[in-house]
């Protein structure tokens, strides 16, 4: 291939890869081929004369592409993710074509510079120690990208191997390094990765598992325990692998504890963060990170979640010159005049040369930046939180061991047998991939959350399909796609037999996404928001909003019309009618002098157009009209507040309509009774507390067009010290406030006659109306309050 047919082919191969990454979703992710395919379908021998680029190419789509895992698929849930992404591969494709070998200063000084510099940005976006990081030329840490994990985890025990034997051999100079090699010994959890292990092999050194506890993670009390007694053996511990984000079930081991024990017995401490490390760089997952200090040695693989493709590990240690001492080979032909002043590569791994791997890493770290990153991982974790709940909702599958991260281990409730016959089938059909795994002689399957392609509907789709295959196997086991599990039915109550119970039971509004489009639904409230900093918050916000009033005449029509239709259309349309509300000045034509206020909406709808709450209160003096606000945000609820027991002989109500209150004040024998012991005693706030059951913990809902969410009405105590000197009167009253307009409308409904600016009749008539006072005080406290008690008589 010439210069002038790569380029045309090259620029085919990169429209080729992006329509692979495009439309990936449209394969099958999981191949439905034999071992022994391709030798059926290629040549045993090669082609002895050159063969064009087309013909070499066609081959690809039809025979390599049909016996591909699909890892970039949004179906994709098998192992842990092994993403790329476009900067990444313009990385790997320059670096292919410069080929650059890094493996000391002087054979690439910019490639040797830029994985420094790349590794220590890395490391700050993990919150790493200083210590693993080298931005000092007498730094002794820093981090090197090593090939895959399991290089790393290999890298970092023969490192600890060596300084273990050079300090056995100082402390025992007649033993060989071969003799003391048998006592050494080193450790990992039973979940640990299958690297370890083979690590330990190659090392050829003792491997012992500490069986990690309940959640799968290993804890410093078992490995003190099995350290002192290799100790008593004549054992040498030298080197521990901790593991955060096990395989398994993504477990995180108790790094502080594991560190302290290190720490005690001058043990390595290697971190092997394979998937996980990638979530640290978002903080809220950090904490996992507790006692990082005390290690060594930290490694996890940017190849898996961080977008950097394949392969690509990122490895830190805090101290290089235990590699230098296992690694250091330095014939003639490597060395160079500025040896010693830069880092050579070649002395922190097992092989001599190595890829300019630093440029894909820095292309994406520079291209995605830190919040992009974190965009990734958080929405990840979020799609692995929806796929957690729709296992947790279907009553044939469990989850034993808590979700954490990306991944979720789930299986059929039952024997092992059926999650096994499950999982195979899921990947006999293709459409879905997944692994399995065991711990405690249990059996799941993992689902990964692997592509940052992947959508809410790809994990429905998914869903779908586990449990279409998971239904036809019971059927096939049971005889029922439910199996062996009783599924309780869910009665089903009608509307009418809803009412019957509860008189008050009607409908809320619940609030779309979208304007004008709202959906009603049967129930006694919407519960907008059960976070009380978030409410708090978001009625903060609200409250500082500057509203001016739109005067147009579209504006004036629209509210117009809302307030003549008497219903509630969506939260643009309440908003529209606050305009006239928080500002000084009302909306033009919208509250004219003479005007119906009601316009054919029940009082119920017009208290809610009210912005003050309503309050149980004390009052020093009948003239008072200060508002007393609530001090506190409360979550929203709706509560039944039983005025059964609560028996006032006659009461007062006192219109003001100056100050646009109503107040029920109890009169005559000043007294309530005592359905218990039927005997009177004096009305203080004490006792109407007592039988209303109020305090902070009974709330009423009320609609807050101030903060667009809602209004909170409470009942709140405001016991007065001081004794009133007129002991013949009550000093507990219920004061009720609104626009003056509406409190006229409302008393109008319920009174004889007219109320005008004042009391039309004198008090003591008001009591020995033909209208009872319970009847009065009922209706009110229907209408304006949204009571769901009735009142004794």
């Amino acid at each position: 291939m010439e210069h002038a047919e790569f380029r045309v082919k090259a620029k085919e191969m990169v429209d080729y890869i992006a329509d692979y990454l495009e439309n990936i979703r449209e394969r099958k992710v999981y191949p439905s081929v034999q071992p022994g395919y391709l030798h059926k379908r290629l040549p045993a021998t090669p082609p002895v004369q050159p063969e064009a680029w087309d013909d070499i190419f066609k081959d690809v789509d039809e025979h390599i592409m049909p016996g591909l895992v699909h890892w970039q698929s949004p179906h994709m849930h098998a192992y842990f993710p092994a993403l790329t992404s476009y900067p990444s591969i313009m990385g790997d494709m320059l670096s292919s074509a410069l080929n650059v070998l890094c493996f000391t200063w002087a054979s690439s000084p910019a490639g040797t510079e830029l994985e420094t510099i790349a590794m220590n940005w890395l490391g700050k976006i993990l919150g790493l120690p200083e210590c693993f990081l080298n931005e000092k030329n007498d730094s002794p840490g820093g981090g090197v990208i090593q090939t895959t994990a399991s290089e790393a985890t290999l890298v970092s025990l023969l490192a600890a191997r060596t300084r273990a034997l050079m300090e056995l051999s100082r402390l025992n100079p007649d033993l060989q390094s071969s003799e003391l090699l048998g006592h050494l010994i080193c450790y990992c959890s039973d979940q640990a990765h299958s690297s370890v292990e083979k690590a330990g092999l190659i090392g050829l050194v003792r491997m012992r598992y500490i069986e990690s506890d309940e959640h799968q993670s290993m804890r410093g009390a078992a490995l003190e325990e099995a350290i002192l007694a290799d100790k008593e053996k004549g054992l040498v511990p030298f080197w521990v692998c901790a593991t955060l984000g096990t395989t398994g079930s993504v477990a995180f081991d108790n790094l502080r504890e594991i560190g302290a024990v290190c720490d005690k017995h001058g043990a390595w401490l290697h971190v092997d963060a394979a998937y996980a490390g990638s979530a640290f760089v978002c903080p809220e997952y950090r904490h996992w990170m507790n006692g990082i200090e005390m290690a060594d040695s930290f490694a996890f693989n940017p190849s898996k979640w961080l977008m950097v493709n394949f392969d690509c590990t990122a490895m830190w240690v805090r101290d290089s010159t235990a590699l230098h001492r296992t690694f250091n080979v330095n014939p003639i032909y490597l060395r160079h005049e500025n040896s010693g002043k830069a880092i050579d590569y070649m002395h922190w791994q097992i092989p001599l040369s190595r890829r300019f791997r630093a440029l894909k890493l820095w292309f994406v770290l520079r291209n995605y930046g830190v919040t992009g990153l974190q965009k990734h991982i958080r929405e990840s974790v979020r799609l692995a939180q929806k796929f957690e709940a729709l296992v947790l909702a279907d009553q044939r599958f469990e989850i034993p061991q808590p979700r954490n991260l990306g991944m979720v281990a789930f299986r059929m409730k039952g024997d092992n047998a059926l999650t096994e016959r499950l999982l195979k089938r899921l990947n006999a059909r293709g459409y879905i991939h997944a692994v399995p795994a065991c711990f405690k002689g249990t059996y799941v399957i993992r689902f990964t959350v692997t592509s940052q392609r992947t959508t809410n509907q790809d994990i429905l789709d998914d869903w779908n399909e586990i449990k279409k295959v998971a239904s036809e196997i019971l059927m096939e086991v049971f005889g029922s796609d439910n199996g062996n599990i009783v599924v309780p039915k869910k009665p089903r109550i009608s509307l009418k037999e809803t009412r019957e119970l509860n008189a008050t039971f009607g409908t809320s509004l619940l609030l779309a996404n979208s304007p004008m489009s709202p959906k009603i639904v049967n129930g006694t409230h919407a519960a907008i928001c059960d976070y009380e900093q978030v409410l708090t918050s978001c009625a903060q916000t609200f409250a500082q909003l500057k509203m001016e009033p739109k005067d147009s005449p579209e504006m004036r029509r629209r509210i117009r019309a809302i307030k003549m239709c008497g219903k509630k259309l969506s939260l643009d349309s309440c908003m529209d009618m606050v305009q006239g509300m928080m500002v000084e000045q009302s909306l033009p034509l919208c509250h004219e002098e003479g005007e119906d206020v009601s316009n054919g909406s029940s009082p119920g709808d017009r208290s809610s157009l009210s912005p003050s709450p309503v309050t149980i209160k004390q009052e020093a003096s009948p003239e008072s009209n200060q508002l007393q606000l609530p001090t506190r945000q409360y979550r929203s609820k709706s509560v039944d507040v039983s005025l059964t027991g609560l028996k006032l002989d006659d009461a007062k109500i006192t219109i003001d309509v100056k100050n646009n209150e109503i107040i029920i004040t109890p009169t005559g024998s000043k007294a309530i009774t005592d359905p218990v012991n039927d005997t009177q005693k004096s009305v203080h706030f004490s006792d109407l507390e007592e039988k209303l059951n109020i305090g902070d913990k009974i709330t009423q809902a009320f609609e807050n067009f101030q903060d667009g969410l809602q209004m909170l009405s409470e009942f709140r105590q405001n016991d007065n010290e001081n004794k009133v000197e007129n002991k013949d009167e009550c000093d507990t009253k219920l004061t009720i406030r609104g626009p003056g307009s509406y409190i006229k409308k409302l008393i109008q409904q319920f009174s004889e006659d007219p109320f005008g600016t004042e009391d039309a009749k004198p008090e003591a008539d008001r009591g020995s109306s033909s209208q009872t006072i319970k009847e009065k005080a009922d209706a009110i406290c229907k209408k304006c309050l949204h009571y769901k008690g009735k009142m004794s008589k």
